[in-house]
């Protein structure tokens, strides 16, 4: 599921999760017509490029999950190996 998770965050610390909570009726929505687990998917950014640990989404899983109250697990790529 795309979700909009660009929310301000400033050093690790998110400054307003309104976006966050505006998921949780849909993803509440899912569960309840049967969903087992949610992949997630946005974006803060990757300047030029880079990997740039101030623009990452790291902060949002353990808000999200203190908002939703199930286990979310982060990954920090979309590909590869790990994920």
């Amino acid at each position: 599921m795309r979700v909009d998770f660009n929310v301000p965050v400033k050093e690790g610390v998110i400054k307003d999760d309104t976006r966050i909570r505006a998921t949780l009726p849909t993803i509440a929505k899912a569960f309840e017509a049967g969903a087992k687990s949610l992949v997630l998917m946005s974006h803060l950014g990757r300047p030029d490029g880079q990997v740039v640990p101030a623009a990452s989404l790291a902060p949002v899983a353990p808000k999200l999950e203190e908002l939703c109250g199930r286990p979310v697990t982060f990954l920090n790529n979309c590909v590869g190996e790990e994920v």
